[in-house]
């Protein structure tokens, strides 16, 4: 099952040295725009603890974590829209993103050129926004011109989805995001089919110094994102790249001298999961402990299917045990003992840290 969260800003800013530090890659981080031209495309391993939990209940011979896929797009520019900078090229590499981690300069380096001259994130940011909407008025504009034709016609299904059009359409007049939990959930599946840019989730990653020269700036972009609820994870990402350079020990050493529980890393990988709506169950036996990665509130059928499609074609029943009466009961047989294995059919929605064990027939 690909998720794949989408890294996006302008040149320079840091995309590729954060791509890099994620997934511990080598690709190049010039300070020139369009160091990167197609997306690379990486799996970064989620931090959870719980599989260790787990592991020291079961001692597994193999431990597998759930993971995302990150993507380093090149950066975009003012007039991308338009086809500036290879700009069709990249923002179509955006659409079939299901994410965006929206990476914003707000540190200063003379050494690093900006591509508009001067520190300005608020302006950064609205660049980028507003290619994306005119890019989405673009694609809007074709599909009403076909919906119109069509409204004569009576046809209740266009009838919709040109209502939808017209809604989305006076939000980006506005220079607005696309807010879909202002949408039913009909209306989410006919948006869906846009492909739409404007309606991704977005979180941005406020790109610091390792001063304080950066509070201004940082300051600024976060009163902006407030207005649109978006979160802003602010980081240094020369330092986390540094820290993702060390092993395990010399990273705890360091993160005690710096007075950090944990890498802002981990942060950015949990918000890219999180606004992508996605949770964990675990299959857990002697030869593998794995963490499976599905959408909140699928059901257990679906839940198989991530497994193997033979598990979701031919489910009958999924042994379940929550986590904490996992550990409570010192794992599978003790959870039995003492009624805490649940057996549950079709319609049951798996809960995040559920341990399961599907029962099929194919």
């Amino acid at each position: 099952m690909g998720f794949k969260c989408g890294i996006i800003g302008l040149p320079n800013v840091g995309k590729s040295t954060l791509f890099n530090a994620l997934t511990k890659s080598s690709i190049p981080a010039e300070n020139f725009p369009f160091c990167t031209i197609e997306p690379n495309i990486g799996k970064v391993p989620l931090p959870d603890k719980r599989l260790k939990q787990i592991n020291d209940i079961v001692d597994s011979k193999k431990i597998i974590p759930a993971s995302l896929d990150l993507v380093d797009i090149a950066g975009l520019v003012k007039g991308a829209s338009d086809g500036e900078g290879l700009g069709n090229a990249f923002l179509s590499n955006i659409r079939e993103m299901n994410a965006l981690a929206h990476v914003v300069r707000c540190f200063k380096d003379e050494n690093i050129t900006h591509v508009d001259g001067c520190i300005d994130p608020v302006r950064d940011a609205e660049i980028i926004n507003f290619e994306l909407i005119m890019s989405d008025l673009d694609t809007l504009s074709k599909k009403l011109l076909k919906t119109e034709k069509l409204l004569k016609t009576n046809d209740k299904k266009n009838k919709v989805e040109h209502e939808i059009l017209l809604k989305i359409k006076n939000e980006l007049d506005k220079g607005n995001l696309i807010k879909l939990d202002t949408f039913s959930d009909e209306e989410k599946l006919i948006i869906k089919s846009f492909q739409l840019l404007s309606t991704k989730p977005t979180f941005y990653i406020a790109n610091i110094s390792d001063d304080d020269s950066s509070d201004e700036a940082l300051n600024n972009l976060i009163q902006f994102a407030k207005k649109s609820n978006i979160t802003v994870i602010p980081t240094s990402i020369k330092i986390e790249q540094e820290i993702s350079l060390l092993n395990e020990v010399e990273k705890i050493e360091y993160l005690e001298l710096l007075d950090i529980d944990e890498p802002v890393l981990n942060k950015i990988i949990f918000k890219g999961y999180e606004i992508l709506g996605l949770q964990t169950f675990f299959t857990a036996g002697p030869q593998e402990i794995r963490a499976w990665t599905i959408k909140k509130n699928a059901l257990a059928p679906n839940a198989a299917g991530v497994i193997h499609t033979d598990f979701e074609r031919g489910f009958i029943k999924a042994e379940v045990i929550s986590f904490d009466d996992y550990l409570l009961c010192n794992g599978e047989l003790g959870s039995k003992e003492k009624g805490k294995l649940r057996l549950e059919g079709k319609e049951y929605h798996v809960k995040d840290g559920d341990v399961i064990h599907f029962k099929f027939n194919v």
